[in-house]
């Protein structure tokens, strides 16, 4: 077979190089070799199935010589097989591996999803811009690294037509446009061109917890709110207007000296011009003291100093001076610039040099402010009135808060219904320095954000709309870093930690801030306090109802007592109410809480000891068993009981612990055997005893934490 195959590969071979030679001596001297050429390649390339199918019909076939049989199995030389096919536009298809296909049906095979790459505006919520009046918009997309053109297309969307790149940007726009990129802004306020007048001083007065903060307040305005304060000390931070008997009058913030009222003390620190530090001179400066001197210098505030107290016997001025220099207080006795008074508020001495020392210090600063143009205020306290809605304590920094302007305050907006000053009496306007009441927002806005006064409705509410939106998106994202779960290979011996979810509520925003930071603070490693939610009023249904879903108990704290059919509710959901108005005493109820609710960690401990005096050995049989030795021992300390481990010393050395199978005295099993008592004891798989051996009594015992209370007033779980 090999043979006829190759002889019909040669008899093949002979006839196309014969008929590639008549042809070329016929077209000599023309251009029409290189035409025939490529139609000899084409031909080859069409008869080549036609070749193959011929190839086993023997040699008769290709010595027939028919034109028909030339033409259809012509083939070129070897030089134009050498060439790609590409060059006369063939393609040679690839050859596929083959698959066998089953017969059996099967089900179609779904392609996965694949999303389109939508290109998407990153945000970097860690990264906060400058925003001022008149902002160019190329320096808006220059802060915000974002084109100017994507600007212009936000602007757009909120409808705002901007036809150039170097016109001028309201605040209000800039910072919308800003939050769409996903970035925190800082508002910058301007004075230029503004005239600028004298205003009153904002004084708040600072110090640790019962120095006399609020009782030297009540001597300078003639009043006695001390006395109406539950536990006597101050727990709201309050604004006053006091009239001097100079004739000037004075803004005074009252902030409280509980560890748990931080953020109030920050508060009042920012928006004031001048801090009274007040230090009483039996006590000297404590930890709330040196919080507040931090305060003052990190809003760079002057600093005058209030000896009060000085009427009492164990009263000393010139020790307290002494360690407030220690502290880095330059007083003016010592070559510094802070002035010292010392006072009393019971006797009502000193006052007027406090009076001068302010005024004085105020006329230093030459306090000044725009009176002109919309208002720049700060929130000072937020809290919910059940007739009139939320009502928000504002002191005005510049400009004059009108009656009936549309505001914006942090991510709650509103046209204000009513303004009332500290007297309580119904005013038209607001000017700087001044505190007023304001009402008539669509929700309650937080202790510490900027009023914003706007010219229209729908941009209040485009603003504040876009605030809660990247309210939202800071809480989820952080929401999602502190959940991430951290993996240690060290997780065995750790303790599990239970949580105890909590609903706050509380008579102000201010408080319900201070609340919940100091029930943070709670956090142990064996339980950790789940706010729930916070809240500002009464307790309401819907309070019990979320707490009743989570298994939350409700903290209300100066707030009134509930129904009694909201009780019984809560009674028979076995849900929890805790209603405090002093902050002492709120801490130490959730603390007890906490402590009974924590798991606790188990130890090994000693419960008692006894001496091997002698050695007993009873021998078995076949009914009674093996040999047993006993030992004879007397309790040293602590008792014996017959369930639990023992431990075997010899020497001061351990050298055995098992089970107690037996414990006997006077020929009767018992239970446990206290100090002073002689038993038998028999400890199993052990009979190695020896006179002098002491054998341990162990038990497993669960230690809870426990709460611990500082002088300073500070709070914590130690486990």
């Amino acid at each position: 077979m090999a043979w006829l195959l190759l002889g019909k590969k040669r008899i093949y071979m002979n006839f196309t190089r014969a008929l590639a030679t008549t042809s070329c001596r016929h077209l000599a001297g023309s251009n029409f070799a290189s035409i025939f050429a490529e139609q000899s390649v084409y031909a080859s390339a069409r008869c080549m199935p036609d070749l193959i199918n011929h190839s086993y019909l023997g040699a008769a076939c290709f010595s027939s010589g028919t034109k028909e049989c030339g033409i259809r199995c012509f083939h070129a030389s070897s030089q134009f097989w050498a060439r790609s096919d590409g060059q006369y536009g063939l393609k040679t298809p690839k050859k596929e591996k083959y698959v066998r296909r089953d017969s059996r049906n099967q089900p179609p095979v779904e392609a996965p999803y694949v999303p389109r790459n939508v290109t998407k505006t990153k945000s970097n919520p860690n990264k906060t811009i400058e925003i001022f009046e008149g902002m160019a918009l190329v320096e808006l997309a220059k802060r915000t690294g974002k084109s100017v053109s994507s600007l212009q297309d936000i602007l757009t969307n909120v409808g705002e037509k901007i036809e150039s790149e170097f016109e001028p940007l309201s605040m209000d726009i800039a910072e919308l446009a800003a939050m769409e990129v996903g970035v925190n802004v800082k508002r910058l306020h301007s004075t230029e061109g503004a005239e600028l007048l004298p205003r009153p001083a904002v004084v708040t007065v600072m110090g640790h917890v019962d120095h006399g903060k609020t009782s030297l307040l009540d001597a300078l305005r003639l009043t006695s709110v001390a006395a109406k304060e539950a536990g006597g000390i101050t727990q709201h931070l309050g604004a006053f207007v006091v009239g001097m008997s100079s004739g000037a009058s004075i803004t005074f913030l009252d902030t409280p000296g509980h560890a748990a009222f931080s953020a109030m003390r920050a508060r009042g620190a920012a928006v004031t011009d001048i801090v009274v530090l007040v230090v009483a001179a039996d006590d000297g400066v404590m930890p709330q003291t040196l919080e507040a001197v931090s305060h003052a210098k990190a809003a760079n505030v002057p600093i005058v100093v209030a000896i009060n107290k000085c009427d009492k016997p164990g009263a000393n001025p010139e020790k307290v001076k002494l360690q407030l220099a220690s502290e880095g207080l330059l007083l003016e006795e010592m070559g510094g610039d802070i002035q010292v008074v010392e006072v009393s508020a019971i006797k009502k001495t000193g006052l007027d040099n406090l009076e001068v020392a302010v005024l004085l210090q105020a006329d230093m600063m030459d306090l000044k402010a725009r009176f002109d143009g919309p208002a720049q205020a700060y929130v000072v306290e937020a809290r919910l009135d059940k007739g009139r809605g939320p009502l928000v304590t504002t002191i005005v920094k510049a400009g004059t808060l009108v009656c009936g302007q549309h505001v914006v305050i942090g991510s709650q907006w509103g046209r204000i219904r009513a303004i009332k000053d500290t007297a309580g009496r119904l005013t038209q306007r607001a000017t700087p320095a001044m505190p007023v009441e304001i009402e008539g927002l669509r929700g309650l806005p937080m202790a510490g954000d900027d009023v914003i006064v706007v010219h229209s409705e729908e941009r209040a509410r485009m603003l504040s709309s876009g605030r809660k939106k990247k309210f939202e998106e800071d809480r989820l994202r952080n929401k999602m870093v502190l959940d991430t779960p951290t993996t240690s290979d060290d997780s065995e011996g750790v303790p599990l930690r239970v949580e105890m979810p909590v609903i706050v509520k509380a008579d102000v925003q201010g408080t319900v801030q201070a609340v919940t930071d100091a029930l943070t603070t709670l956090n142990s490693p064996q339980v950790s306090v789940n706010i729930v939610h916070v809240g500002v009023g009464p307790l309401s249904q819907s309070d019990v109802d979320l707490a009743q879903a989570c298994g939350a108990c409700i903290v209300g704290f100066n707030v009134k007592s509930p129904p009694i059919s909201l009780s019984q509710a809560a009674t028979r959901a076995s849900i929890k109410i805790i209603l405090h108005r002093v902050i002492y005493h709120l801490l130490e109820d959730i603390a007890s809480l906490i402590i009974e609710k924590a798991p606790g960690t188990s130890e090994t401990q000693v419960a008692g000891q006894a001496e091997v005096l002698n050695i007993f050995e009873v021998k078995g049989s076949k009914s009674k068993g093996p040999d047993v030795k006993i030992a004879g021992c007397k309790v040293v300390d602590g008792f014996v009981n017959r369930s639990a481990t023992m431990r075997l010393l010899r020497s001061g050395e351990v050298v055995f612990e098992g089970l107690c199978t037996s414990l006997k005295r006077e020929k009767q099993d018992v239970d446990s055997v206290k100090k002073g008592n002689e038993c038998g004891l028999v400890i199993s798989n052990w009979s190695d005893f020896q006179i002098g051996d002491v054998i341990q009594c162990l038990e497993q015992v669960v230690r809870k934490p426990k709460f611990v209370k500082s002088e300073s007033g500070a709070v914590r779980i130690e486990c």
